[in-house]
C-alpha cells in the first residue's frame, strides 16, 4: 500500500510549543487544532504558518498577508516581525529545524520503523523498489519521487498516515553534514547507502568526501539497527557505524545464475530466485538492498520475489515508449558518470540494432567536469554497432573521448541545442531504431522527445 497527500497531522497550541521550545510572544487564543503550512498562497483559518528561508526567498515576507488571509498564528525567526491580528506568534531561532523538529514529534508518535536510502545514484530506485516490496506484508508510506532534502523530510513524515508500519525515505545532499541533519531527525532503523560516485564531486572535491557525506545516515541509525551498504573499500574505509552492517554486491558468492533480459533481469540469491521487469545490472544491485533489509524485517523469499516483479520506474527512469515509430528509452531523470555508464551498458547489452545513444551534459561535477566527459567516451570504446548523438557544451567531450584512441569507426554528430538534435533524428535516423536518452534533468531532454513526437 503506497500512502500520499499533503500535510495532515494536526497540532494542539501546547504540542507547538513543546515539540519547537518555542517561546511564546503573543497568545491571544490557543484553542483548536493547527496543521502546519509553509505556502502562504494556501492556507487557512486551520493552519499555523511556519515560514521557510531559502536561497531565492524569505517566507517570513509573506507572514503579513497569511494574517490577512486570517490563519491563526505563525512562527517566526525574527522577534520584531509581530502582527496583533494574529492569535498567536511563536519564535525560534531557525524555522526549518522547528519544521524538523515538528516532524520528528509525529513520527515519535506513529512509531513506524523506519528505512532511510542514500546513494550518489540508484538511491530513488532503491528506495521505490524498498516500498514495492515492503508493501507486501506492511502498511508503507514512503518519500514522494525525489522529495530528499530537509523540507521532502517533513513533508514526508508529516503526511504519514497513522496507521503506517513502516516509512521508507530518501536522503540526498548538495555537502557534507546535510544527510547527518536528516538522519538525526529521522532516526532510521535501517539505513541503505546504494553507493558513492563522482556525482557533487564539484562541490565535495573528491569522492571520499562525497563517500563521508554518504555514510552520515549511519550517525543516528538505531545502535541495534542495520546499515545496508555497497560493497566497496571506499565506503569500508569511512564507514564509522559500530553496529550490525551488511556489504552486498554483484560480487557475492550468494548470487548466482544471472541473466538480463530486454525488460526483465532474473537471477539467483541466497538459493531464492528472483526477477525484475527492468533491465540491468545495476537495478539486480539495488535490489540486493532490498532484499537484505526485507529479510532482516522478517519477509519470505517468496513475498520478497512478489513485490520486486511488481516494481516499475517511475517517470524518465527508463522509461520506454514508441515516438514516431521509434523506441524511445527515457532515462533522462538525471546523470552522473557512475549512472550513465550503467544506462548504457545496460542498453548496449540488452537492445538490438540499429540503437542510438542520445547523450547530454551531466551537472556539478567540478573543475573536472570535461574529463569526466570524456571518460564515458573512452568507456563507450568497449562496445560498438551504435551512432551517438551528443547535445550539449560538456558532452562534446563524450565524442572526443569515443573517437580518440580507438580502432573502431563510431558513427557521432554533437549538436549544441535540443531542437537541433531533434532536426538530425527526425531526418537521418530510420523508423524502427531504437534510442536511450541520458542527461541530467537541467538538459530538458523532453524537449527532443516533444519534438519528435509533433514529426
Amino acid at each position: 500500500m503506497y500512502n500520499y497527500g499533503v500535510e495532515v497531522m494536526k497540532f494542539t497550541f501546547d504540542e507547538l510549543v513543546k515539540a519547537t521550545n518555542a517561546e511564546v510572544l503573543l497568545c491571544a487564543n490557543q484553542s483548536g487544532m493547527f496543521e502546519i503550512s509553509t505556502d502562504s498562497r494556501n492556507i487557512s483559518c486551520s493552519n499555523v504558518y511556519l515560514p521557510l528561508k531559502g536561497e531565492r526567498f524569505d517566507g517570513h515576507d509573506f507572514i503579513s498577508m497569511s494574517v490577512e488571509k486570517g490563519v491563526r498564528g505563525y512562527f517566526t525567526s525574527d522577534k520584531n516581525i509581530v502582527f496583533p491580528e494574529a492569535k498567536f506568534i511563536l519564535y525560534v531561532e531557525d524555522t526549518l529545524i522547528a519544521y524538523l523538529k515538528l516532524a520528528a514529534f509525529y513520527k515519535e508518535r506513529i512509531n513506524p520503523i523506519t528505512v532511510a536510502v542514500t546513494g550518489s545514484s540508484g538511491k530513488t530506485t532503491t528506495k521505490e523498489m524498498m516500498a514495492a516490496v515492503l508493501s507486501e506484508s506492511y502498511r508503507v508510506h514512503k518519500s514522494i519521487l525525489n522529495h530528499n532534502n530537509e523540507i521532502g523530510l517533513c513533508q514526508t513524515m508529516l503526511s504519514m498516515p497513522k496507521d503506517t508500519e513502516i516509512l521508507v525515505v530518501e536522503m540526498g545532499m548538495r555537502g557534507l553534514g546535510e544527510i547527518s541533519l536528516l538522519s538525526k531527525y529521522a532516526k532510521p532503523d535501517i539505513a541503505v547507502i546504494a553507493n558513492t560516485g563522482s556525482a557533487h564531486i564539484g562541490r565535495l572535491g573528491s569522492e571520499k568526501n562525497i563517500a563521508k557525506a554518504k555514510c552520515e545516515i549511519a550517525d543516528y541509525l538505531h545502535p541495534e539497527g542495520l546499515l545496508i551498504a555497497h560493497d566497496t573499500d571506499l565506503i569500508k574505509s569511512v564507514n564509522k557505524y559500530s553496529g550490525q552492517t551488511v556489504y552486498v554486491g554483484l560480487n557475492s558468492p550468494e548470487l548466482k545464475d544471472v541473466v538480463l533480459k530486454e525488460h526483465s533481469s532474473e537471477f539467483v540469491y541466497k538459493n531464492n530466485k528472483y526477477k525484475l521487469n527492468v533491465e540491468g545490472l545495476h537495478n539486480i544491485q539495488n535490489s540486493l538492498f532490498v532484499i537484505t533489509a526485507a529479510l532482516k524485517l522478517g519477509m519470505t523469499p517468496q513475498n520478497i520475489a512478489k513485490g520486486l516483479e511488481k516494481y516499475k520506474p517511475i517517470e524518465k527512469r527508463w522509461e520506454v515508449n514508441e515516438v514516431s515509430g521509434y523506441k524511445i528509452i527515457n532515462d533522462s531523470y538525471n546523470s552522473n558518470p557512475e549512472s550513465l555508464k550503467a544506462a548504457v551498458s545496460t542498453f548496449l547489452s540488452t537492445q538490438k540494432s540499429p540503437r542510438v545513444l542520445v547523450l547530454g551534459d551531466m551537472g556539478e561535477l567540478g573543475k573536472n567536469e570535461e574529463n569526466y566527459h570524456k571518460e564515458i567516451g573512452e568507456f563507450l570504446q568497449n562496445y560498438d554497432d551504435f551512432e551517438l548523438i551528443t547535445v550539449g557544451s560538456l558532452s562534446k567531450y563524450i565524442a572526443k573521448g569515443l573517437s580518440s584512441k580507438s580502432d573502431k569507426e563510431y558513427k557521432i554528430n554533437s549538436f549544441d541545442t535540443n531542437i537541433e538534435a531533434a532536426k538530425y533524428i527526425l531526418e537521418n535516423i530510420p523508423a524502427g531504431t531504437t534510442m536511450l536518452f541520458k542527461a541530467s534533468r537541467s538538459m530538458k531532454f523532453e524537449e527532443i522527445i516533444k519534438e519528435l513526437d509533433r514529426g
